[in-house]
């Protein structure tokens, strides 16, 4: 298995080597083209509609701090 390993990888190297001399050409002769994959999904069905309600809403009330500066030594 190890000199199978070592045979493919000079092979490989000697072809590369070829390659980078100009000894051997690979040209595309033909474009290549991808056909884009097609998809199709179907959801469920969703009716969406309005209704009436009341609805009890809460109420805030703020209430600021007196001045504290005059008491705090400012």
């Amino acid at each position: 298995m190890r000199a199978f390993l070592v045979l493919l990888g000079i092979i490989l190297l000697l072809a590369a080597g070829a390659m980078a001399m100009g000894w051997i050409s690979i040209d595309q002769t033909r474009p290549a083209v991808v056909q884009a994959p097609t998809f199709r999904a179907e959801g469920p069905k969703v009716s969406v509609g309005t209704t009436q309600k009341t609805v009890e809403v809460p109420t805030v009330s703020v209430q600021k701090p007196a001045d504290n500066a005059q008491t705090n030594g400012q």
